[in-house]
């Protein structure tokens, strides 16, 4: 691979990892810091690349993206009423809203599976009127989506370390102590589950603007993705305050996907394999503390069995 064609696959990572670690930030959010695993959100990323696609295709580009936004806390707001008022656990909270997100996606798209864009103005291209003449010329994607990610972390860093931020924070870490000091967990998980899956639903607008199209399957996958990236990040920048480990998400999220681009273009891995990559990631990160308490244990069976075997051997 030559230099340009690295830096071509370094741009596009950097324009997808951008974009993608908007959802990174949002289980950042939800999973790290609320303790709930949302596996609401291919649904609601598709919620907002449709909602926003529909209102973009309408001639209201910059609507499109508060109203994505919108789109997303509501998402956040019925998985979290599952969980707190109706008692159903978080996991198939997430997979009941995922579920009946199909319908509604395809209900905001008019009943097709595509919202072509082509023709259409967007927030990149209204960006690129602006940059024209300026050495950021023709950087509209990278310039969009990192002035989202910046506010994105800049809010979470403020919000995280307000008094409402900290209750939620609590709420991930002890519920029980959290009810004991008369803060509301339920208020708490649907406000953190609202703002992450508002996060989540701007991930996704910006995605379908980017691509000039939003398709019904433009989500599928995309928490195994982001929770990948979450782990890679947590183990490049896990330790510290808020703002470090949300740029260790953002980080995350621009390796992963560099790497990937780097094996597509380099004919390691054909496209398909990335769902089955990007699963074994979450699975061996998930599994790597456990995996660690149990080597002593693991080490010590082996030995046994290396020692019987000898022992049989004379």
């Amino acid at each position: 691979m030559n230099l340009s064609a690295l830096l071509t696959v370094s741009q596009t990572a950097l324009e997808l990892g951008l974009i993608c670690s908007l959802t990174v930030l949002a289980l950042f959010l939800s999973y790290s810091m609320l303790n709930v695993c949302d596996l609401s959100t291919d649904g609601c990323f598709t919620l907002g690349a449709a909602v926003g696609a529909v209102v973009a295709a309408a001639g209201h580009p910059l609507l499109s993206i508060p109203a994505a936004m919108l789109a997303g806390v509501t998402s956040g707001f019925v998985t979290a009423i599952l969980q707190t008022k109706l008692g159903i656990e978080s996991l198939l909270a997430g997979i009941i809203v995922n579920t009946g997100l199909y319908s509604v996606n395809m209900a905001v798209m008019a009943g097709a599976a595509l919202v072509n864009l082509n023709k259409k103005d967007t927030v990149f291209t209204m960006v690129k009127d602006l940059l024209d003449g300026t050495p950021l010329a023709g950087q509209q994607n990278i310039v969009v989506a990192a002035v989202a990610v910046i506010l994105t972390v800049a809010f979470l860093t403020l919000f995280l370390n307000t008094r409402l931020g900290l209750a939620i924070r609590a709420t991930g870490n002890n519920p029980d102590m959290v009810r004991s000091s008369s803060i509301n967990p339920v208020f708490t998980t649907i406000v953190g589950l609202c703002i992450a899956n508002a996060f989540t639903g701007l991930s996704g607008c910006l995605m379908a603007q980017s691509q000039k199209q939003a398709e019904i399957n433009i989500g599928t996958g995309m928490v195994t993705v982001a929770l990948a990236s979450l782990l890679i990040g947590a183990t490049i920048l896990g330790r510290g305050g808020i703002f470090t480990r949300a740029i260790g998400m953002v980080l995350g999220a621009f390796i992963f996907r560099f790497v990937y681009a780097i094996a597509l273009r380099l004919d390691i891995l054909p496209a398909f394999m990335l769902k089955l990559i990007s699963a074994v990631i979450v699975a061996l990160a998930i599994a790597l503390p456990y995996l660690k308490q149990q080597w002593p244990t693991i080490r010590r069976r082996l030995s046994y069995k290396r020692a019987a075997v000898a022992k049989g051997g004379d």
